[in-house]
């Protein structure tokens, strides 16, 4: 794991090296790298992947405490990311979190192409049982604490208010210890969880879905055809917001695509690539 300090503190990040194109993979709330682990092993054959670990609750490094971690706060880390490794013409994907889509939005200048995967978008925010859940929680004073120590409970993580809704099939015991364990036992990571369900509103991440009209470059669109978190009119939707955009729907998945379909994300992003030199 290579790190990199930013204005917000360090991140930590991914780098499989290789040839262009450069391909930068983010991912939601709660998570880390680990999502996109299949994913990256098919696609790194060909192209240089990275994976920044965002400030999102599976990080292992706390943020310095004044910065901001809204949705444009994200957004612009994402972007420091970009311009701290000179990673031009890249595409980036997301997965999730809707953040990816400001930063695509307001930044467009490093990017080649976008992504989408079954994410928060329009007005999706808090998305569904687990969004609602872990917002209400993050309403009570203190910290998140009380409401994540359960999920230490292995069993409890599979249930709808957890990552249930998110996946078709359950996630490996493996991946959600290593995703956990930092947000469990520290402070500060919740601190920064925290600090992107306060800041986050339904008008802010409508306004930067709908300027996606004007976004330059290819889009992706790849959306689970049955997620229980993220409607599926989203994906058919961002395919009539964004003209140059394509679609494709997964079967027998949920939000989670990464984990649930991906030898098929990676052979639909990488002919995406091929097709939009």
């Amino acid at each position: 794991m290579l790190q990199i300090e930013l204005s917000a503190g360090i991140i930590e990040y991914e780098d499989t090296g290789g040839s262009s194109p450069v391909i930068v993979l983010l991912y939601g709330l709660l998570m880390n790298g680990s999502v996109w682990l299949q994913v990256v092993g098919d696609l790194s054959n060909d192209y240089h992947c990275l994976i920044p670990t965002l400030p999102v609750g599976g990080h292992w490094q706390p943020m310095q405490t004044e910065v901001s971690l809204s949705l444009h706060g994200l957004a612009s880390l994402q972007v420091e990311f970009l311009e701290a490794l000179n990673l031009r013409e890249a595409t980036l994907v997301g997965n999730d979190l809707g953040a990816f889509l400001v930063t695509a939005d307001s930044y467009p200048e490093r990017l080649a192409r976008l992504v989408i995967t079954s994410c928060e978008a329009f007005d999706n925010i808090p998305s569904d049982l687990p969004g609602h859940v872990i917002t209400f929680a993050a309403k009570i004073p203190r910290d998140l604490n009380a409401a994540v120590q359960p999920l230490r409970l292995r069993a409890l993580r599979h249930l709808a208010f957890a990552f249930g809704l998110m996946v078709k099939r359950p996630i490996s015991h493996e991946i959600t210890d290593a995703r956990l364990h930092v947000l469990l036992s520290q402070r500060e990571i919740r601190r920064d969880a925290l600090k992107y369900l306060h800041g986050s509103s339904k008008s802010e991440l409508l306004a930067a879905t709908e300027r996606l009209r004007s976004f330059e470059h290819p889009v992706l669109i790849i959306w689970a055809k049955k997620d229980r978190m993220m409607p599926p009119t989203h994906g058919l939707r961002l395919e009539a917001l964004q003209p140059r955009a394509q679609l494709v729907e997964i079967v027998d998945s949920g939000t989670l695509i990464p984990l649930n379909q991906p030898a098929t994300l990676a052979h639909a992003s990488r002919q995406f690539i091929q097709d939009t030199p």
